[in-house]
This record gives structure tokens, C-alpha cells and sequence, in this order.
């Protein structure tokens, strides 16, 4: 009689070899790395103009995702929310209503910045100078005035330099426009953030806005440079959205900040609780991605 036939092997499956399994793994590895990195300071402020003349790209949550993550870290940190939406304000829990003095008392009215200023309750290193909707009439009453241009930039280096204890990062929010206010941004800072949308059209506008910038530095402020580039809206199971990354590392291969921001829910939601996703959910993925970011951004320091 022939003999039977050995039996198929059969194929084990790992529960542990999972997609979730792998993420959840992923997480927990990024996580422990955070936990244990001590970030170095900068020896001066930088100050920082986040800015993309396409509007929707995460100005704003970029803004104040990696101001918290650096005043978490340890760093002492001012946000200036120079768009008349007060998106900022409003993310890092700070009064901005209408009869609250905010930055358009600073650039109209000469305000000194420390009797604006408020503490963020996200953080006790974490300070803001609010917007409110009277920025939106700023544009206009800028015009007539005398080096109008220089505004913020003459308050801010006041208020830094009478400051006791040094500011390590400044981040200014810009509106999604070139008028006056972003100019003053241009002038008053030494470093652009462009958070760049990983979608279509993402890279439209790009070449106008640096030429702008360009221009700004050589006729406004010799120091500014585009030193960061943070890819946002990242969703890694498209081809489009790998695309677009690939592109924009090929161009801008110093500037751009490895880590990419994934689509998420948790950072779309933190605003509505005056918070961050660095404290509303400081376990997700996007709040793992902007501490990363902030961590890079630290690593690398300021650009020779």
C-alpha cells in the first residue's frame, strides 16, 4: 500500500504580527523615546514666522502644537497670534474677546507687549499675545504710519530684551494672506516655518511665497531664512499624499523636518476644548508626530 501522504503544515498566525499590533508597537517605541530625550536650548531666541499663503494648511495648529511641545519639554515659549481669527488664542485656552487688549493695541497703539502677554494654561512656560477681531482693521491703519513695517518687530525686540528670563522660541501665527501684518511678521522674525498640505495643489503658491520672502530679506531683513519645512495632513496609505512628500524633500532636501503630521481626529478636536493635542490626547499619533517635530526643530538648532 503506498504510504499516506505527510499532512500540510499548518501556517501559524502571530496575534502579535498584526497591523494595530505593529502601530500600537510603533507608538509605544516613539513614546519611550520622547520620555527619555532631554532637548537642548538655544543659547538666543528664535523666533520663528510660521507662514503658507494657501490658506487650510495647519498654520495655526502647527503653531501651537509645537509651542506646547517645546514649553513641555522645557523650554519657555511666546506665541504672537497676529491673524484676526485668534485661531491661536483661542487653541491655547487665552482670553481674546473683543474688549481684550490684544497685539493690535502692541502695533497700533504702542502698547508694551508685557501688559498684554497671558499665560497659557497649557503650560506654565507657555505664554500668548492675543488676537482679537480689531486686528482685522489693522491693514488699513497701518498704511499711513510711519515705518509700518517695523512695528512688531520693535515691540517684540523690546519686550525680549527687557524680558528677565529669556524666551527660547517665538512662534508667529500669520494670516493666510500678504498684507502688512505678515510683512511685520517677516520683518520682526529670523526663521519661516511653512507647513506644507501632503494633497493636491499642495506646492501651488510655494514659488510665490518664496519669492516674497526673498524679497523681504533683501530689502526688510538680511537675517531671515526658510529654515523649516513641516509636511501636514499626511495620510501614508495614498500614493498622492507619498508623492507629494517625495517632492517636497526632493526640492527642499535641508529644511524639511522628517517626521510628516498624519491626518488625525484628536488634533482637529483639541481646539474646540481650548487645548492643545499635546495635552487633550498626548498619546495619539499626532500629538507623538508634533513633539517629534518639536524635537528635530530643536536638535538642529538655529541655521548658520
Amino acid at each position: 500500500m503506498p504510504a499516506s501522504a505527510a499532512p500540510e503544515p499548518v501556517a501559524v498566525v502571530d496575534p502579535y504580527d498584526t497591523p494595530l499590533a505593529r502601530e500600537i508597537a510603533d507608538l509605544t517605541r516613539r513614546r519611550s523615546a520622547l520620555a527619555t530625550e532631554v532637548l537642548p536650548l538655544p543659547a538666543a531666541t528664535r523666533i520663528f514666522t510660521v507662514a503658507n499663503q494657501k490658506g487650510g494648511v495647519g498654520k495655526t495648529t502647527t503653531t501651537v502644537n509645537l509651542a506646547a511641545a517645546l514649553a513641555r519639554a522645557g523650554a519657555k515659549v511666546l506665541v504672537v497670534d497676529l491673524d484676526p481669527q485668534g485661531n491661536a488664542s483661542t487653541a491655547l485656552g487665552v482670553d481674546h474677546r473683543a474688549d481684550t487688549t490684544s497685539v493690535y493695541d502692541v502695533v497700533i497703539n504702542d502698547d508694551p507687549i508685557e501688559d498684554i502677554v497671558q499665560v497659557s494654561p497649557e503650560c506654565d512656560t507657555l505664554y500668548c499675545l492675543p488676537a482679537t477681531i480689531h486686528l482685522a482693521g489693522a491693514e488699513i491703519e497701518l498704511v499711513s504710519m510711519v515705518a509700518r513695517e517695523q512695528r512688531l518687530r520693535t515691540a517684540l525686540h523690546r519686550y525680549l530684551a527687557e524680558t528677565p528670563e529669556m524666551f527660547h522660541y517665538v512662534f508667529i501665527d500669520c494670516p493666510p494672506s500678504l498684507g502688512l501684518l505678515t510683512i511685520n511678521a517677516f520683518v520682526a522674525a529670523g526663521e519661516v516655518l511653512i507647513p506644507i498640505q501632503c494633497e493636491y495643489y499642495a506646492l501651488e503658491g510655494l514659488t510665490q511665497l518664496l519669492n516674497n520672502i526673498s524679497l523681504i530679506e533683501r530689502h526688510l531683513n538680511p537675517t531671515l531664512t526658510v529654515s523649516t519645512i513641516l509636511l501636514t495632513m499626511f495620510d501614508s496609505r495614498t500614493n498622492l499624499a507619498n508623492q507629494v512628500a517625495q517632492d517636497v524633500r526632493d526640492h527642499f532636501p535641508d529644511q524639511v523636518l522628517p517626521t510628516p503630521i498624519p491626518r488625525s481626529v484628536r488634533i482637529s478636536e483639541a481646539p474646540s476644548y481650548g487645548q492643545t493635542v499635546i495635552t487633550y490626547d498626548p498619546n495619539s499619533a499626532g500629538s507623538l508626530s508634533y513633539r517629534e517635530a518639536a524635537a528635530e526643530m530643536a536638535r538642529r538648532g538655529a541655521p548658520e
